[in-house]
């Protein structure tokens, strides 16, 4: 939690705090629509969700899919994609650990990456570009720190209930040599089929997010809000179509999917599974996006 000066003037942030904190005994349904009214200055109707926002809440209460645990976790999720897409759009893992005290320094390469298999954003992830000067010290709090976050209890996402928490190490993937940059391709699947690609660039300088449709044309809105468009036009990946079809064979049967890769010197690497983006907090800029995404998702409402 925030130091308590500093709730003074924002007493959202601190409802939102206390809500995250010792909310953990509230039923899902409740405690969905107390954050979602927190968080978006809004009452959730959840018998006729129309927004994006909506339907990602409503989703978490009532599509509750056994298997989607195992897509969420970090590790397991690869063995799920490369029996549908094949092993070599999977980065190699290195090592699975149960705990950040159990990592086999000695079995890791110069260059690795280290992420808790339960979520928790980057704030989970660790990377080493030399070991010779890495400080494992650091690296075991950071990972320890992320093993405490709970996105189930503090989001109730649903699929990340029952993701068991431990460590994963798997190759690292060398940026663009000219550019230093990593970009994501993240894709926004309605009923099994992608319709954006949101791009997400700059995460070494200048942190940026784009939308784009199947023809690379770029689209006009935001999400989240907070984050700018990229400064000029950003490049087609050459494996862009081919990213498009992989994410439509992992999003099949799914109402809603964001499926992510990156494309590294044309070579293409699944990312992760996300079925909740920013939470269905993020909202849109323009809104009237909001319910654009949120009509494109078919659902069957209490």
């Amino acid at each position: 939690m925030l130091p308590l000066s500093r709730y003074f003037n924002k007493p959202k942030v601190l409802f939102i705090s206390l809500l995250q904190h010792y909310g953990g005994w509230v039923p899902d349904k409740i405690y969905i629509k107390w954050l979602y009214r927190l968080k978006m200055g809004k009452k959730l109707d959840l018998k006729n969700p129309k927004t994006f926002s909506e339907k990602l809440q409503w989703l978490k209460l009532y599509n509750r899919q056994p298997e989607y645990t195992m897509m969420v976790d970090k590790s397991t999720v690869k063995d799920y994609v490369a029996g549908i897409i094949g092993e070599k759009y999977i980065i190699p893992t290195i090592g699975v650990w149960d705990k950040p005290e159990d990592i086999e320094w000695d079995r890791l390469p110069n260059q690795f990456v280290l992420k808790t298999t339960h979520g928790g954003g980057s704030s989970g992830v660790v990377i080493c570009k030399d070991k010779d000067t890495f400080d494992r010290q650091q690296a075991i709090i950071k990972l320890k720190k992320s093993f405490k976050q709970d996105i189930y209890r503090s989001l109730r996402e649903w699929p990340y209930k029952n993701v068991p928490r431990r460590i994963l190490a798997e190759q690292y993937i060398e940026p663009d040599s000219v550019t230093n940059d990593l970009p994501d391709y993240k894709f926004f699947c309605f009923n099994g089929q992608p319709q954006y690609c949101q791009v997400i660039s700059g995460r070494n300088d200048k942190e940026c997010v784009d939308f784009f449709d199947i023809n690379w044309v770029h689209q006009p809105f935001h999400e989240p809000r907070y984050l700018p468009f990229a400064d000029g036009c950003l490049k087609k990946p050459n494996q862009y179509e081919k990213m498009w079809k992989l994410a439509e064979s992992l999003a099949e049967g799914k109402p809603f999917s964001r499926i992510d890769f990156f494309n590294v010197r044309d070579v293409v690497y699944f990312g992760e599974i996300t079925f909740f983006p920013t939470s269905g907090f993020g909202g849109f800029d323009p809104q009237s996006y909001d319910e654009l995404f949120g009509g494109m998702i078919s659902h069957n409402s209490n």
